[in-house]
């Protein structure tokens, strides 16, 4: 049978193949609930084939429900997660090469924003793009396009106004947006109490190569989430520090 095949196709549907299978392999292991939650299926599905081989009237006519179910169930339940999965595995895709950091002036306003914020226990979000595009995020957000500033981005988060809930995204030295809303991390190393501000923090910072400036408006503590880790810092010069070394 496989003679009468031509090569070139027999390269091709094995590269077809290989292509799929790494895909779902990351797509799996890029989330460690979602993996969690698929061998339970995989388990389910393989129930139902021993229950329909050897013949269990009762336990084959469960489980041919639940088989049939189980897909619906995975997609309503866990489409969160299989969003973060998809941005995590096509994030190689998402890269911007035309990079463009922001200058001198920027990094001052960041840095001084910050430290206001954290004074007045005013919570904030802010998000510095590198090389992975934040234009899906930005797209859903209200588009400002404005020079990055002090006195905007204090504006923007101050209580009560239209912005203030969600994240500015800078790129270079402008606000592309404000009210952005990002997927929240599901790192099982959180405390419960840790609030959504700064699991939205630790979310972007998994799938794209972002930095993200967190205000705590319960403690005023600062914080910065890149690499998927975050770090606690109130100090102006090692905030200053860590933003130098990620736009530079």
């Amino acid at each position: 049978m496989w003679n009468d095949i031509p090569i070139w196709k027999i390269i091709v549907d094995a590269y077809i193949v290989w292509v799929l299978v790494v895909f779902v392999v990351k797509f799996l292991l890029s989330n460690k609930r979602m993996l969690a939650v698929v061998s339970s299926f995989l388990l389910v599905y393989f129930l139902a084939f021993l229950a329909n081989y050897f013949d269990l009237f009762i336990s084959s006519k469960i489980l041919g429900y639940l088989t049939q179910w189980l897909p619906i169930v995975l997609i309503v339940i866990m489409a969160p997660d299989i969003r973060r999965s998809l941005e995590f595995v096509w994030k190689a895709d998402s890269r911007n090469e035309e990079l463009v950091m922001g200058s001198e002036r920027t990094k001052q306003a960041i840095v001084d924003t910050a430290m206001t914020l954290s004074g007045q226990k005013i919570g904030a979000l802010i998000t510095i793009e590198k090389h992975n595009t934040l234009d899906q995020y930005a797209e859903r957000a209200i588009m400002m396009n404005s020079q990055v500033s002090k006195e905007v981005l204090i504006n923007i988060f101050t209580p009560n106004t239209p912005l203030h809930d969600g994240a500015v995204i800078i790129r270079g030295d402008s606000i592309l947006c404000a009210g952005a809303y990002f997927v929240l991390s599901d790192n099982q190393n959180f405390e419960k109490t840790t609030g959504s501000r700064h699991r939205a923090g630790l979310g972007i910072s998994e799938i794209t190569d972002s930095l993200t400036i967190i205000v705590s408006e319960e403690t005023g503590n600062v914080s910065i989430a890149v690499e998927g880790i975050m770090l606690k810092i109130n100090d102006r010069d090692k905030l200053m520090e860590y933003i130098n070394m990620f736009m530079k």
